[in-house]
């Protein structure tokens, strides 16, 4: 079962020995998402990707395995145990590395089969939000060919299960195709001509964005002035 202890302070203690002011600097440095520094306050370590969570260790200044300690993944009492050993005996303090590096290797590859399952998930869902469309589509196209008068209003309704999954997962247009709207280098790519922001132009290709995070730029040609 993943851990979801509370282990904010333990991370705000490692922040501030690190020198890292905030959670979203702690994400920049360690070039990971807002969501995996979410993922270790909420004691999920378990549950990330293995390059994530060397990447945070290496932003915290650790090893990944003091970073797994630090968040209750390894078994301190046996580490305790050993530290004992150690100093009656200290030619064999490095005994411990190889049931720290099994245990490393044991929760990479839960991570693997969790992603795996995850992915797996993720899969059918789609495929069950697209079933209309996967049976009915080829059949569309092979009356379209054979006959190419066919009405394309009538296609239409069969795109409808791809915009609803597109709308399950939160992903919408910048617009519509031929709107006319004010200039955005953030937002809109020019295909031809050139334009300051704020110029009117219009949209022939649209764009995509999920949430705040824009996917594709739309694609604009300007706008001819009335004369």
């Amino acid at each position: 079962m993943a851990h979801r202890a509370d282990t904010t302070p333990i991370l705000r203690a490692l922040m501030v020995a690190a020198g890292i002011p905030s959670f979203r600097a702690l994400a920049r440095a360690a070039q990971v998402s807002d969501w995996s520094v979410t993922q270790l306050r909420q004691g999920q370590i378990q549950q990330m990707r293995v390059g994530t969570v060397t990447a945070l260790a290496e932003a915290l200044g650790l090893s990944v395995v003091d970073l797994l300690q630090r968040f209750g993944m390894l078994d301190l009492a046996v580490i305790s145990q050993s530290d004992n050993h150690d100093s009656q005996r200290p030619a064999q303090k490095d005994h411990r590395i190889p049931a720290l590096e099994a245990e490393y290797q044991r929760l990479q590859a839960e991570v693997t089969q969790r992603e795996a399952i995850a992915r797996q998930t993720l899969q059918q869902t789609a495929i069950a939000q697209l079933e209309p469309w996967l049976l009915q589509w080829p059949t569309a196209v092979h009356a379209i060919a054979k006959n190419p008068d066919l009405p394309a209003k009538r296609l239409i309704p069969l795109v409808q299960p791809v915009l609803d999954l597109l709308h399950q997962w939160n992903i919408e247009s910048l617009a519509s195709v031929g709107a006319e709207v004010p200039y955005d280098p953030q937002l809109h790519q020019l295909m031809e001509g050139s334009a300051q922001a704020g110029d009117l132009v219009r949209v022939r290709y649209t764009g995509y964005r999920q949430g705040e995070r824009l996917l594709y730029r739309a694609k604009v040609s300007p706008v001819e002035a009335s004369p």
